[in-house]
């Protein structure tokens, strides 16, 4: 479809073609992202934790992925300690 001899005979074409086929498909799923976060920030009015946030934003924004509550409880029932950080990562 596009040939070499056809950027010689269309260089700004080319260039054109070379700068298209760089650009990101969609930002949709970064705007998501951000938009995830910025609603959670107001909600929690900034007075969480940086871990705490970061943990609230995947779960929110990887909905799509089950979690299955009994083992979350069994996990928390397992620790002596009243908080328990949880790492999605």
């Amino acid at each position: 479809m596009y040939h070499n001899e056809d950027a010689n005979d269309y260089p700004m074409i080319s260039k054109l073609l070379q700068i298209f086929i760089t650009l990101p498909v969609s930002t949709a799923t970064g705007e998501r992202s951000f938009s995830t976060l910025r609603r959670l920030k107001t909600y929690l009015r900034n007075s969480s934790g940086q871990i705490r946030l970061n943990g609230l934003a995947l779960l929110n924004i990887h909905r799509d992925i089950n979690v299955d509550i009994n083992d979350v409880l069994d996990e928390l029932a397992k620790k002596s300690i009243r908080k328990l950080n949880i790492n999605l990562v």
